[in-house]
Order: C-alpha cells, then structure tokens, then sequence
C-alpha cells in the first residue's frame, strides 16, 4: 500500500507535522512516566484503527523495556491485572478522550477525577496533550493511509 500524501515532504503537511512534533516533546516534559504515554498513544491507535502509530507504539514500548504482557494486554487493560492504578486512570481517560462522540457529553466527571487523584495539574494536561496529539497524528495517518511495519524505534527522533 502506498500513500496518498507525504506527510513530510508536502509543504503544508511538513509544516503541520513539524509543530505537531514540538508539541509532543512539550507533553513528554511534564513528568508523567514515558511507558504511560506510550501505552496510552497505542491503546488511542488502536481504538481509531492507526496501524502506523499501533505499530510504532508498540515497538517504541519494547524498546524502552516494557514487557511483552503489558504490551499485548493495552487492548483489554480493564481485565489485565499488569497496569497500575495510575496508569489505568491514563488509560481510562485516554479512551474517553478519544470517544468523545460516544459520550455524549464528554469526558465523565468520575474518569477527569480518577485521573486527578494520580497526576497534578501539569500531568494531567500532558495527558489531554498527549491525548489529543495522538488523536491528531491518527487521523493524519489513516486519511492519507500511511503504511504501518516499517517504524524502526527512535527513528523519529
């Protein structure tokens, strides 16, 4: 599969990525562990269908160490008993954050709470950052059918 676009080598798609990429490195400065993020990027990837970021998430979590369990498990975290309470509130509010539309109104209150009692004021907006920006980068990637398999981690910096 190819293609539509290049994000990178479009003019206004290489724009767009760029500060999309300054803004990542921003969220990542907050404190809020990196296997957090990652878990909860792919955990966003695979509810939005983005086998690029799902498979650049996933290799990018083995790279940095991250068990094989917790990595196959993402999907299904309300029944694994791998993450912690912490991170389940990430994941909680990751996916909440993603299915807006199948909410209604929103976020609930109890999930924006949950995570509250785990992360500070500056966590929790790396979350929603983090939360948005993968969104972003999923719809980017599944628009223009960016093909997935070939991420090498660190590859992008």
């Amino acid at each position: 599969m190819d293609a539509r676009l290049d994000l990178f080598t479009s003019p206004v798609l290489g724009k767009f990525v760029k500060h999309l990429n300054s803004a990542a490195y921003v969220a990542r400065s907050a404190g809020v562990p990196i296997t957090t993020l990652e878990l909860m990027e792919l955990r966003v990837s695979q509810i939005n269908g983005c086998a690029y970021c799902v498979d650049m998430h996933s290799k990018d979590l083995a790279h940095h160490g991250e068990e094989t369990v917790r990595i196959n498990l993402v999907a299904t975290w309300r029944e694994a008993t791998v993450y912690t309470e912490a991170e389940r509130a990430a994941l909680a509010l990751a996916e909440a954050g993603t299915r807006i539309a199948d909410a209604g109104g929103g976020v609930p209150d109890d999930v924006w709470e949950n995570a509250a009692k785990h992360y500070d004021d500056e966590q929790l907006a790396a979350l929603v950052a983090v939360i948005a920006g993968i969104n972003t980068w999923n719809r980017l990637n599944v628009i223009t059918q960016q093909p997935a398999g070939s991420y090498v981690p660190g590859q992008w910096g």
